[in-house]
């Protein structure tokens, strides 16, 4: 379930996310326009953002304990959100339209949907946080549909 009490890696693995999205509500595509989102998956993803930044910040199991055999999924985690900080460069530095938005990168499709997703529902793995990894779960129904629901829009 959790052990209540503050979460350090949960704090940077928040900002991790919030920093460039903050950026970007500058630097959106002209394009972009939300009106039209999928109010079910906006929904989703609504609810899945409070409980997913609720639960990475209040549950400590996210701290680095020593360093046990299950820290490969922290690895992993922060792997991937690497690459969710340079896929956002990459935006940054194109053109920033839809196709630069919803872009693959690596062979992710959407991934600036996919990649923080995978990697909150692996730090919940390590962290044995079943409140974070239903609540990613339910976030990523949310914000991946909403994703995919554009990209089809643009194509």
């Amino acid at each position: 379930m959790g052990h209540f009490g503050f979460s350090d890696v949960g704090l940077v693995f928040m900002l991790m996310l919030i920093v460039p999205n903050l950026i970007w509500t500058k630097y959106q595509p002209e394009e972009y326009d939300f009106k039209d989102e999928n109010k079910v998956l906006l929904v989703f993803e609504r609810v899945g953002q409070v409980g997913v930044t609720g639960a990475a910040l209040v549950f400590s199991d996210f701290n680095i304990h020593g360093w046990p055999g299950w820290s490969f999924w922290l690895i992993a985690a922060f792997v991937l959100m690497i690459l969710y900080e340079c896929w956002w460069i990459r935006y940054f530095k194109s053109n920033r339209t839809w196709k630069d938005f919803y872009s693959s990168f690596y062979g992710i499709p959407v991934a600036g949907a996919i990649l923080p997703v995978v990697a909150f529902f692996f730090l919940g793995i390590y962290g044995r946080v079943s409140w974070l990894i239903v609540s990613v779960i339910i976030f990523g129904i949310g914000h991946i549909g909403i994703h995919l629901q554009h990209r089809r829009e643009m194509q």
